[in-house]
């Protein structure tokens, strides 16, 4: 009865990967599934028939199996596995006495002698073999060392902040990420212990939309911490001890349309003229998700009331469209020369009237306009006047601004104009400015200098980092002040800060064809020299926890249309590599302005998007809430659109591992010096394990004049240290919750700290949390 059933079993096992490798074959893939479908259908009647040529057959499609794997993706152990783990357990299954002995015979003399065991066992030793010795390699490791020495002593590091402080988002005006605290080295980081932990009380709702996230990173000034929540508190803390100062509640509500319910930093401002211990003489700016500024008093939490309209700035003013929950501010304005500057997040591919992407700068006490630029109308920057509107859907900037006063220019990150994916009817001025990075001044809001990094962008590549400044030093000896950009695709654009013009190459290369017809692509597309960018896909990247998964997703890739990165949106569905995630996102990279490096977690994660005709897109749910992910319906434009993640049947990625490195890079040469898989997959899988594969994130990186990196933001609770110059990992420390946010270091008394906000990510499903949790040496 065993061996009939384990007939049965091959057959179907058969008959399953001729149907999926006759498919397959159709689309243009290998052949290989049907010919090991064929392999077990034959097995499976040998069995029935009892015929030990089964053990045979059997045995050459392991061995046939090992050589096509080797063949396909040599010792790569996770590419392996799933290749030949179901057909070398089956193989165990035939060694079993109970399947061997009817496979026998019968001696004259009565006794039963089992089929030998002998090609089976020779094929799976041999593939043990194999396994085990692919376990102690490692392809994906990129070895190297940066320059430990200092290119540049005392180089400017973005205003006047302490060391022990922490004023900005990036630190200082200059974003660089970067502390000169060296309390903390290679040599003791290892030891780092808890110093405190605080909770905040604002935890996830069950009526929140998916993407709530605590993406915060604290600022220190003094001896106060000063940090905001998704649902948009401020809260104060003592740096020192995590005991709380105060708290303010904005009352932002909930709307089941915002696309994310998050807060990544409050903005921290001094009145120079004011007298010590004047109200609001230091002040705190909170924006919030539905679209206010609020001004609070640094020292007690109390609303500042000569601001704006008794504290608050309401920003849907001059907005001709303002649909609730389309428009808000996730990311910390910036505050310089007497001016509050903010732009705001917009809806993607919610609808075509939708609220402006208007970058403005305010008077910083009294909230009055004092200038604003529309990448949709960008000449006229004089204040709106109160009968005329900003332009609809001009591209807006969500991410982190940087600034140079010196320079007089404050350096902003532009998105893209929605629909993400139609790029029909875009102005001039917006073909110019979407998804780019924008030098505007910062007197009166004029442009300075555009550097677009994608053309006609079609794939929602917006630029979602923060630019990081520092004086690159070039080989003849020159000191140029530059930008550092990261971008979704993975390229790093490496600038001069006061012109645009790039210091490290950017060539123009030829971008694939074949948008939809009301639409065009760009011929080509820029590519700096400094790039993270990931190799094109192919059938062979296809993975899967078993055979039949990576079966199911070649399928899927050959019925994508793709032909690398810019490949157009389609009916038929496009395979987008870099996907929406990006390389980089919103974490950005950390620089150390003095060896003249940059520090990073480059994530690799593809996605699909399918284009929709407008009479295919059913009415919406009635407890339908915001996401980036599914159907994106685009009101008012012909098209929606699907998206999300290229996933297999089990809902893991299609795509091999690694997902996910910290990489180091010298800024001035443009070469990566390492690149190394970051991050376990315990907290993916159903059991615990933590295998190290190279998981995604998205959060970013700090750097310490001690050469230590710190990151959490990989998709398992860990908080993470590593050798700034190697990229090896020093420490680890588990969280109770995802840490989706960059960290921050300061010192309280004689101690440094290095802190980090763990409180999940809605979007990739990382455990909610609340916490603040401060490290220190013992």
């Amino acid at each position: 009865m065993l061996l009939v059933l384990t007939a049965i079993v091959f057959d179907l096992i058969g008959l399953a990967l001729i149907a999926g490798g006759g498919w397959l074959i159709a689309l243009g893939g290998s052949p290989y599934y049907l010919i090991a479908g064929l392999a077990f259908l034959a097995t499976g009647i040998l069995l029935y028939l009892k015929r030990p040529a089964a053990i045979w057959i059997y045995a050459i499609l392991i061995l046939a199996t090992l050589a096509w794997a080797i063949w396909e993706v040599g010792f790569d152990w996770w590419q392996l596995g799933p290749r030949g783990g179901i057909i070398v357990l089956l193989g165990l299954w035939l060694m079993l006495p109970a399947i061997r002995r009817p496979l026998g015979f019968t001696s004259p003399t009565g006794e039963v002698y089992a089929a030998t065991l002998l090609p089976l066992a020779v094929a799976v030793l041999i593939s043990v073999g194999v396994a085990a010795y692919a376990m102690t390699r490692d392809l994906h490791n990129e070895s190297g060392d940066l320059t430990a020495a200092a290119v540049i002593s005392s180089p400017p590091l973005g205003g006047d902040v302490p060391p022990g402080d922490w004023h900005q988002y990036g630190r200082t005006a200059f974003g660089q990420r970067y502390s000169p605290l060296e309390q903390i080295t290679t040599d003791n980081v290892g030891t780092l212990k808890v110093a405190w932990q605080y909770q905040t009380g604002d935890v996830k709702r069950p009526d929140d939309v998916g993407e709530t996230t605590y993406q915060v990173t604290p600022l220190k000034v003094g001896d106060t911490l000063y940090l905001c929540t998704p649902h948009n508190w401020a809260i104060a803390l003592d740096a020192a001890t995590g005991k709380e100062k105060w708290k303010y509640d904005s009352n932002s509500g909930m709307n089941p349309d915002r696309q994310h319910q998050t807060c990544r930093g409050v903005t921290y401002w001094k009145e120079p003229a004011a007298a010590a211990g004047t109200p609001c003489a230091e002040r705190v700016y909170l924006p919030t998700s539905d679209a206010r500024l609020i001004a609070l008093d640094a020292t007690n939490g109390e609303v500042c009331t000569s601001f704006a309209d008794h504290g608050t700035l309401r920003l849907e003013q001059g907005m001709k469209y303002n649909p609730a929950g389309y428009y808000y501010s996730t990311s910390p304005p910036v505050a310089v020369a007497g001016k509050i500057i903010i732009g705001g997040a917009v809806n993607d591919n919610y609808s075509i009237h939708e609220q402006s992407g208007v970058i403005r700068a305010f008077d910083i006490n009294s909230g009055a306009l004092i200038w604003n630029w529309d990448s949709g109308n960008p000449d006229v920057t004089t204040p709106l006047p109160p009968d005329q509107t900003y332009t609809t859907n001009s591209p807006n900037s969500w991410s982190v601004s940087s600034y140079d006063e010196g320079l007089g220019l404050i350096y902003v990150p532009l998105g893209n104009q929605v629909p993400d994916q139609l790029g029909m009817g875009r102005s001039e001025h917006v073909e110019k400015y979407s998804s780019s990075i924008v030098a505007l001044d910062i007197a009166t809001g004029q442009v300075r200098w555009v550097r677009q990094t994608v053309h006609h962008d079609l794939w929602d590549m917006d630029v979602p980092a923060q630019p990081a400044l520092l004086d690159i030093t070039r080989e003849d000896g020159t000191v140029v002040p530059a930008l550092v950009g990261a971008t979704k695709q993975g390229d790093i654009y490496v600038l001069d800060r006061r012109t645009g013009e790039p210091l490290i190459p950017i060539k123009e290369v030829p971008a694939p064809t074949g948008a939809i017809p009301e639409d065009f692509t760009a011929p080509t597309q820029p590519v700096s020299k400094l790039t993270f960018m990931p190799e094109p896909l192919t059938e062979k990247d296809m993975w899967g926890v078993s055979m039949f998964d990576q079966l199911a997703c070649r399928i899927d890739f050959h019925r994508l249309k793709y032909e690398g990165r810019y490949t157009p949106p389609s009916l038929q569905g496009t395979l987008v590599y870099p996907g929406n995630f990006g390389v980089f996102n919103w974490g950005s990279i950390a620089v150390d302005p003095e060896r003249q490096v940059m520090f990073g977690m480059p994530t690799y994660l593809a996605f699909t998007s399918k284009l929709v005709p407008r009479d295919q897109i059913p009415p919406k749910g009635q407890s339908e809430k915001g996401s980036e992910q599914g159907l994106n319906r685009n009101e008012g434009a012909p098209y929606g659109v699907y998206m999300g993640p290229f996933l297999g049947p089990l809902k893991i990625p299609c795509q091999a591992p690694p997902w996910g490195y910290v990489a180091g890079a010298d800024l001035r040469t443009g070469e990566i010096a390492y690149r190394h898989k970051n991050g376990t997959v315990r907290d993916l899988s159903p059991i615990p394990l933590p295998l190290k594969v190279g998981v995604p994130g998205i959060g970013g990186p700090i750097i310490t004049k001690g050469g230590v990196a710190f990151l959490a933001a990989a998709v398992d609770d860990y908080f993470r240290a590593y050798d700034l110059t190697t990229g090896r990992q020093l420490w680890e420390a588990r969280l109770p919750a995802g840490g989706q946010s960059t960290p921050m270091t300061y010192t309280a008394g004689d101690k440094q700290y290095v802190l980090i906000v763990a409180g999940g990510h809605g979007s990739i499903g990382t455990k909610p949390g609340d916490y603040v949790i401060a490290y220190t040496l013992p």
